[in-house]
This record gives C-alpha cells, sequence and structure tokens, in this order.
C-alpha cells in the first residue's frame, strides 16, 4: 500500500506569500462580524462557507470556523468570483478544491456534497477560474533559454540537494498534464538517474514511459494557487521513497526540492525535538493535511 501525504490545510504550511511576490492570485479581504466581534479575513485562507439559518458559518484553512450574521447572499456576493456556490447552502472556494467525484474532495481532506445536476457546471466554473490564473502568466522576467535558467538559479547548483525548476504544460481542460525541466542541479542529475543534458527541456513523460500523476496533482496546485507542499511518497519512476517540497517560483513555474528518504538522517538533541516532530506530524491529521491513501495490488 502506498500513502501520499500532502501537507496543505495550515496557513503555516500554505504560506500563500507567492499571491503578492509572484503575483498569481489577487489578494483580497472580506469583514465581517462574528461573536459580536469585526473579523477581517483574507479570502484565499476560506475553504467553503455554508448556510447556517439565515446567515452563514465560514470554514478556515487553520480549522477556525466563524459564524457571521451576515445573510449568505450577501456573504456570497462578497467572496466573489472565486467562490462557486455548489449547492443551495455551500459555496466553495476554486483554489481548495482537489477533486470532484461523487462528493468534492478539499485540499485538507473534508468532502462535500454538491448538486449532481450542477456536476457539468461547477467543473466549468473550475476551469474557467484555473484559466484566468493561466492566462495571467507572462513571460516578462521569464528567462528564455537555458544559459539564463542558468544564469537565474546558478546559486542552486552545488547544493547538497536535488533541486528543480519545472514549467508546467496545460491541457484545454486547465489540467496539469506533463512537465518540462529548465535548471537542474546536479544532485537532481543523481537523484533521477540521468544527466543533466538529457533533463533539460524534455518533457517528463519523455523520459519516464512509468509517469505516475500523483506529482502532476501537488505542481499543479503550487504553480496556480502559490501553495507550498510537501508530498512523502514512492516513485517507481526512479525506483526510491521521496521527500519533495513543492513551491511557486516564476508564472507558470514550480520549483521544487527533493530527498532520498533512505539518505535523510534525523538527530534529537533533546526533549524539545520529539515534540517538534510531534507538531510536524500531528499536521497530517485529516484536517489540517489532505491525505490521499492509493493501494496497489501486491503492493
Amino acid at each position: 500500500m502506498n500513502k501520499t501525504f500532502i501537507a496543505m490545510g495550515n496557513p503555516e504550511v500554505r504560506i500563500p506569500f507567492c499571491a503578492e511576490e509572484f503575483g498569481l492570485l489577487e489578494i483580497k479581504y472580506i469583514t465581517f462580524v462574528s461573536n459580536r466581534k469585526k473579523v477581517l479575513l483574507r479570502t484565499d485562507t476560506i475553504l467553503y462557507a455554508i448556510k447556517y439559518g439565515k446567515n452563514g458559518k465560514i470554514y478556515v484553512s487553520d480549522g477556525t470556523v466563524y459564524e457571521t450574521m451576515l445573510p449568505f447572499a450577501a456573504l456570497e456576493q462578497k467572496l466573489g468570483e472565486g467562490f462557486i456556490r455548489v449547492n443551495r447552502s455551500c459555496i466553495v472556494s476554486a483554489m481548495a478544491i482537489h477533486d470532484i467525484t461523487e462528493k468534492i474532495i478539499l485540499c485538507d481532506g473534508t468532502s462535500l456534497e454538491y448538486s449532481l445536476r450542477k456536476k457539468k457546471e461547477i467543473i466549468a466554473q473550475l476551469h474557467a477560474s484555473q484559466k484566468k490564473i493561466i492566462s495571467s502568466f507572462a513571460e516578462d522576467g521569464v528567462p528564455q533559454t537555458e544559459a539564463e535558467y542558468r544564469e537565474y538559479y546558478k546559486s542552486f547548483d552545488y547544493l547538497p540537494f536535488a533541486f528543480t525548476d519545472i514549467e508546467m504544460i496545460f491541457n484545454e481542460e486547465r489540467h496539469a498534464v506533463d512537465w518540462i525541466f529548465r535548471y537542474g542541479n546536479q544532485a537532481l542529475a543523481r537523484l533521477e538517474k540521468l544527466p543533466l543534458e538529457q533533463l533539460i527541456g524534455s518533457t517528463f513523460s519523455s523520459l519516464f514511459s512509468n509517469m505516475d500523476s500523483k506529482w502532476l496533482r501537488s505542481y499543479e496546485r503550487a504553480t496556480l494557487y502559490g501553495e507550498i507542499l510537501e508530498i512523502i511518497d514512492y516513485s517507481p519512476e526512479v525506483d526510491t521513497w521521496l521527500k519533495v517540497i513543492c513551491f511557486p517560483t516564476i508564472k507558470g513555474h514550480c520549483g521544487c526540492i527533493l530527498f532520498d528518504i533512505s539518505e535523510i538522517k534525523f538527530t534529537k538533541n533533546s526533549a524539545d525535538a520529539e515534540k517538534a516532530l510531534r507538531l510536524y506530524f500531528g499536521k497530517m491529521s485529516c484536517r489540517d493535511a489532505c491525505i490521499a491513501e492509493t493501494e496497489t495490488e501486491g503492493g
């Protein structure tokens, strides 16, 4: 059984700094009253809102739930186009949606009911939101040649861990389908077991026929929504258990730091280290992380 742990629901993990620094998302705030206190809240931290009587409850990525006297229709209007009405009493952030199956699965593992007759409409709205972000990708300030990428990332050349910058490829439905290696250091070549001359400028699928889509979904979210994600999983492509930290770099790109788990050494020098590890792995709970578990026959 292979398990993928994608750490994302906690603000300390997601850190949407890129919205301001990379311009991937417009920062927007809403104000409302909850428990007689005025609240100023960033909309990119909101997962979803539900109708509660005549008013609403707002669920935030850090686990906080705000009850508000704001009428639900007014709340929907305040949240704006980045949110999708999935049934009569629920509005969901487009950037919080991890998958749409029989239910809507959010990035923190929450599953929500939705109106099945509106499935096509909901998917279309989600694609429209993604299209708006993708269309904002520009070439201004983006390296154009292999030499420019090497100059841009030259400080990564001799780091003791693998690093790569990848350019995401999207299909007409705005889903990431592949990526191109634009930069990589020598540590990446060792990990991927291929020379840099073969890696750089090539798509992943052209190098590895057994490409696993689990990497795509995470890199897609980092690229589109500016999330910092940590993935711990087995890579059949290189026959190695990996720890990967992915994050936004240039518009339309994603940076990845990769570790071979077998080479990671842990040290504990105090009782605080035990506490830190518990806190760290505590983020893997269903409220603070998106946990995707897949089983393979004979695995």
